[in-house]
């Protein structure tokens, strides 16, 4: 086999990868048995990890839910003796009792590498130096970024999000070459360079973005105001060690996962069948090598597709597309179900238009609902053109996702910037 240049990433072909998933599995399903959680549902499918003899077995295990995680509280599908837990992260859900899930050193191991692999892939080297803009404390970004990071060998910058000043001056001060941060922050931190007129004082060359969905368009933006080589998208979740679980390498034509990790299928949402390669379904994960809370078929809820055959990089690593949207998150409006992704996608079909966008849903006094979609345009583009280029936004709108709604543009910059996750859904219903 030619030697590929990856130290932290694998080169694997597709039937060493599953042997690799079979032998993870039913390793995976041997431990869920340590759990009184699992090992209620395990007996109620009558599945031993003796029985599983392909990785077509897997269909026959049970699923898991949020609501087991919520009901195990505050240590829940725990697997290992208390004893060998070494950390705990939680989840940055605002509902109900937060999902904690714990570490055994393994695991912490395990999620600074898969850190480690989505920096290789985005194309960096020991000698680039990272700044760290993601949240720190019980959430697992900044411990995964950070972390990550010092695995790979860089040398580190951990500021946390928010305050604009201080990461413009270290940006400065110590020549970061990569930025990593939601995509909002890294929309607000190019859009404040530009202004300042602070490029040519940078070292910049590759931002990493997590948390939310990113358009096309956002992302041009962002390499274009910073002058970066590239800018990459990075998936993850709490329940799957944090951040780090696939990233979109050069090509940007899916994100590769690491599947020597993870097994991922896509399967309806209400029959919990696979969908075809290609189609859209929800994301449900296996973990091949968590110790302390594995995951036995985890129903992330998030909607994305397999993409089929192999990458242009030439990496064998699945892809799967980025997230479209969240299968309990979907918008219903007037019977039809739309999902922001969607939107989004419509949306970047329009070159006058950037990639910041909100919808507004209402309900009048005759109990109609209404979706206003404001979208802002192109900082290039001129404002005469406004009326008309809604009233053909609105037009593609209904005939891609059957929906009428009106459509507002608005100058450049006129939404709300946060350092997190923008809000681009108000329901005042």
């Amino acid at each position: 086999m030619e030697r590929h240049p990856y130290h932290f990433i694998p080169q694997l072909e597709e039937g060493h990868i599953r042997q690799i998933q079979l032998d993870g599995l039913r390793q995976t399903v041997a431990r869920a048995a340590n759990s009184p959680q699992y090992r209620a549902k395990l007996a109620a499918c009558g599945v031993t990890a003796q029985d599983i003899r392909s990785l077509d077995d897997l269909r026959h295990l049970p699923t898991v839910d949020v609501d087991d995680l919520r009901e195990g509280y505050p240590l829940p599908l725990l697997c290992v003796p208390q004893e060998d837990v070494v950390r705990v992260h939680a989840s940055s859900g605002t509902t109900g009792k937060r999902k904690i899930l714990a570490y055994t050193r393994n695991d912490i191991e395990t999620f600074n590498l898969q850190m480690a692999r989505c920096y290789e892939l985005a194309g960096l080297t020991p000698t680039d130096r990272m700044q760290v803009a993601v949240g720190y404390g019980l959430w697992t970004a900044g411990a995964g970024f950070q972390l990550g990071s010092e695995r790979f060998g860089m040398l580190t910058i951990p500021v946390g999000p928010g305050n604009l000043e201080m990461h413009l001056q270290l940006l400065v001060d110590m020549q970061a070459t990569c930025f990593g941060a939601t995509a909002s922050m890294a929309l607000l931190l190019a859009e404040e360079v530009e202004r300042a007129g602070l490029r040519e004082k940078l070292a910049l060359r590759k931002v990493i973005c997590g948390a939310e969905t990113r358009s096309e368009k956002m992302r041009l933006a962002i390499e274009e105001k910073l002058g970066l080589e590239s800018s990459h998208d990075i998936a993850g979740m709490t329940e799957m060690y944090g951040p780090g679980t696939a990233i979109d390498c050069a090509a940007h034509e899916g994100l590769h996962y690491w599947a020597d990790l993870f097994i991922i299928e896509v399967l309806d949402p209400q029959t919990l069948e696979p969908v075809p390669v290609g189609e859209v379904g929800e994301m449900v994960v296996t973990s091949l090598r968590k110790e302390a809370v594995p995951l036995l078929r985890y129903r992330t809820h998030d909607l994305t597709r397999l993409l089929p055959g192999r990458c242009p990089c030439g990496l064998s690593m699945p892809r799967h597309d980025r997230i479209l949207g969240r299968s309990d998150d979907m918008i219903i409006y007037r019977g039809v179900n739309i999902y922001p992704g969607q939107i989004m996608e419509v949306i970047g079909q329009f070159p006058e238009l950037a990639g910041e966008y909100q919808v507004e849903l209402t309900r009048d006094e005759r109990s109609l609902d209404h979706l206003c979609l404001t979208v802002e345009r192109q900082a290039t583009a001129l404002a005469g053109n406004d009326t008309a280029l809604a009233e053909a936004l609105a037009l593609r709108l209904h005939k891609g996702i059957l929906a009428r709604m009106e459509v507002r543009v608005v100058d450049y910059a006129s939404l709300p910037r946060t350092f997190s996750k923008s809000r681009r859904v108000v329901d005042k219903r």
